[in-house]
């Protein structure tokens, strides 16, 4: 076997506990020497990360090692939050990690990064594209929560040597009701829709459930943009939304006054509907994103996924749907993963963007192949 991952919970934060995980995960290799590995760390291990890298890189015989803090860790063992935890995936054989080099003569596939709560430095270089996650860190405070050749830096980008990476992307939404033109904004606040206050038209949009809620679940809601109005097919329109291709728009608030106060303007003659995050809308699109990589060949080796905070077991209620996804589709495939605060994939008019609330996962395959990507917009 070339590629294996392991995942070890414990009471302390200690370096040890990333050894014994990193010498699971070699021990699956076999005789094979360790050519790179990822490891990420619960946010309990922020003090001693670079202790704890080093333990790893020892236990490995190997200074590849890249990833960062994470709110929590996932692999196909299962999943941690809340406690101290160490996930590790170890490359041998023909898959190798290596640093980015963008001055390099080869072309490289998609490349991995992780780092702090923005997207990376050259994240947005056209013909580049990249997949990973970050990680906002403890209010506050200026952690260097990334790692790459066994250091600690801002962001680390790395390279899948000798493997093919396709990305999938789940962003969880399902669209409601139909376009509807804009009939009043102020700056920011969204007034009426159709000459109807904007609230009223939400809650109306809304299923039965959510719209009796005395307050709206405004952080599982948001606005729509589309650019073509005579998009009429309901499929096409949710189909181009999970696609990347119709913008999203966070609702900040509710005001009195009957308006909703957004995160861009929007101008008055525009057409937008509504989309809510509702579990089993997400369950769904995961299953859709992975559904579309499955016919690929060759088989994937190994799986790496990066999955938001306001997913996973806080969205479903004490299980990770999605991770449930990833083992059906995928049973008994290495498989190694962060919880993070935002998510990293290609966008389709070209450079990467910065998501959150959703799942970017990479099926790594034995190819050295340019990368296919499902992009995100």
């Amino acid at each position: 076997m070339s590629v294996a991952s392991a995942l070890l919970a414990g009471n302390d934060a200690v370096p040890a506990l990333a050894a014994a995980a990193a010498s699971a995960a070699l021990e699956k290799v076999g005789s094979c020497p360790a050519r790179g590995a990822l490891l990420f760390l619960s946010a309990e291990f922020t003090a001693q990360a670079q202790a704890a890298v080093t333990a790893v890189a020892r236990a490995l015989r190997c200074t590849e090692v890249a990833g960062g803090i994470a709110a929590g860790v996932f692999s196909d063992e299962g999943w941690v939050l809340d406690r101290p935890a160490a996930a590790v995936m170890v490359f041998a054989g023909d898959l190798a990690l290596r640093p980015h080099r963008p001055a390099a003569s080869d072309r490289a596939g998609a490349i991995l990064c992780y780092g702090g709560s923005s997207l990376p430095r050259t994240g947005s270089d056209p013909g580049c594209d990249r997949f990973g996650g970050c990680f906002a860190g403890r209010p506050g405070k200026s952690d260097a929560i990334a790692w790459q050749q066994s250091r600690l830096v801002d962001q680390c980008a790395v390279e899948l040597q000798g493997a093919r990476v396709d990305l999938a992307v789940s962003r969880g939404w399902r669209l409601l009701g139909r376009p509807t033109a804009v009939t009043g904004s102020r700056a920011l606040d969204l007034l009426e829709l159709q000459g109807e206050p904007a609230l009223d038209h939400l809650r109306r949009s809304l299923p039965p459930q959510q719209q009796s809620a005395a307050r709206l679940p405004l952080a599982s809601l948001c606005a729509v943009l589309l650019d073509d109005p005579g998009m009429t097919s309901d499929s096409a329109r949710q189909q181009a939304f999970a696609d990347g291709l119709l913008p999203p728009v966070a609702i900040i608030a509710a005001n009195a006054d009957g308006s909703l106060t957004l995160a861009q303007h929007v101008v008055a003659g525009s057409h937008l509907l509504w989309a809510i995050r509702l579990p089993e809308a997400s369950a769904a699109d995961m299953r859709r994103s992975l559904s579309a990589l499955l016919p690929l060949v060759p088989p994937p080796l190994a799986a790496i996924a990066f999955s938001c905070i306001g997913r996973g077991p806080y969205h479903y209620g004490a299980a990770d749907e999605d991770l449930a996804c990833l083992h059906e589709l995928l049973p008994q495939l290495p498989l190694i993963g962060a919880y993070g605060t935002g998510q990293m994939a290609p966008v389709r008019r070209g450079g990467n963007r910065l998501l959150q609330n959703s799942v970017v996962t990479a099926l790594v395959r034995q190819t050295a192949r340019r990368s296919d990507v499902q992009p995100d917009a």
